[in-house]
């Protein structure tokens, strides 16, 4: 799958990348320090910010918890 910003397509396969090596090689033999990885997904993280700017998405509705909150829509029974 490809990253929301065209140029972050790199850096998300990069991520990725570790992060299935992180996975497999140290969260499943019991090592959970996930700092291996935490550059590259800085990197990712900024630059997926940087595009959803660039496309007009506001971050802060992107986050915004949903399920069990206010904002949650619930379909009547009838």
């Amino acid at each position: 799958m490809n990253s929301i910003g065209e140029a972050c397509n790199d850096l998300k396969k990069e991520y990725d990348a570790c992060f299935n090596m992180w996975f497999s090689d140290h969260f499943l033999k019991g090592n959970t320090d996930e700092s291996m990885c935490a550059p590259l997904f800085k990197v990712y993280q900024q630059c997926v910010k940087k595009a959803m700017k660039e496309q007009k998405i506001d971050l802060q509705e992107v986050s915004k918890d949903i399920l069990g909150g206010k904002h949650e829509k619930k379909v009547e029974n009838s």
